[in-house]
């Protein structure tokens, strides 16, 4: 069985960080690993507290993974700070054959800030050369940008730009666009659109983390990048299809939908 490992924050809720990464990874027939790298107190209403790791710690839970299994695709989700995202480039540095997906995680859906502001500069310099893919939704690839990002035009304009931030591949997330869920892959040559009827099921609690840890799980798996996101897209369109209730906010996506359809 190929293997994943998150790098993320632990959502005390089950709905998104490294409790849905571990949930995909399972639905998409990949083997889990984690690295945590913060403790949220959140449930569907919103985040409460935030704990941060030690940055070494989290470094060290990466190299026992890394040294221990064959692992075939990395997926990075929060990260918090400066020093948790320099020391998780300082690890991965070392393993450079290993397809990295970095969810620039920033603000929950809750509009509660993941990401101190002072750590964009670091994952821009430390993080985006080495992932083989980025996927920031309109709101994060705006605040990378600097520039709004509202439109289909503005996400073109907002992958160009990243993508001559040193990512070899940038998928802008279009959730928050008006009409169709469309979300667009710049390659450094040509655009490819995913184009999904948008589903009207509030409970979309995860979805980000969801979605990129399915194209890791199919990279994982061997799978070209055009078909990891394309069938990732599926996945995660089926999760919010079937989502469900959960306490009383937002609840999460569906990951197991697949095994419950009757």
């Amino acid at each position: 069985m190929k293997i994943a490992l998150t790098i993320a924050g632990s959502d005390s809720g089950g709905g998104a960080g490294i409790q849905a990464d571990l949930k995909t990874f399972a639905a998409n027939g990949v083997y889990g690993a984690s690295a945590i790298t913060a403790i949220t107190a959140q449930n569907t209403q919103g985040v409460q507290g935030v704990a941060e790791l030690e940055s070494s710690f989290v470094a060290l839970q990466i190299r026992s993974v890394l040294e221990d299994m064959p692992v075939d695709a990395i997926k990075i989700g929060m990260l918090s700070n400066s020093s948790i995202i320099k020391a998780v480039a300082e690890v991965l540095t070392g393993y450079p054959r290993i397809p990295v997906v970095l969810d620039p995680v920033m603000v929950a859906k809750s509009g509660d800030h993941l990401l101190q502001p002072e750590a964009r500069e670091a994952m821009l310099e430390h993080l985006f050369p080495l992932a083989r893919m980025i996927t920031p939704n309109l709101h994060e690839s705006g605040v990378i940008v600097q520039f709004k990002v509202h439109t289909i035009e503005d996400m073109k304009k907002a992958a160009l730009a990243i993508y001559e931030m040193g990512v070899s591949n940038v998928l802008i997330k279009g959730g928050h666009l008006e009409g169709d869920a469309v979300d667009l892959l710049y390659d450094g040559s040509e655009f490819t659109t995913y184009r999904t009827q948008r589903l009207t099921n509030k409970h979309t609690h995860g979805t980000g983390c969801t979605y990129s840890s399915a194209i890791a799980a199919n990279l994982a798996k061997g799978l070209q990048l055009e078909h990891a996101v394309k069938y990732a897209k599926e996945y995660i369109t089926g999760a919010i299809e079937h989502a469900f209730p959960v306490g009383r906010g937002i609840g999460p996506t569906n990951h197991f939908f697949k095994l419950y359809q009757k």
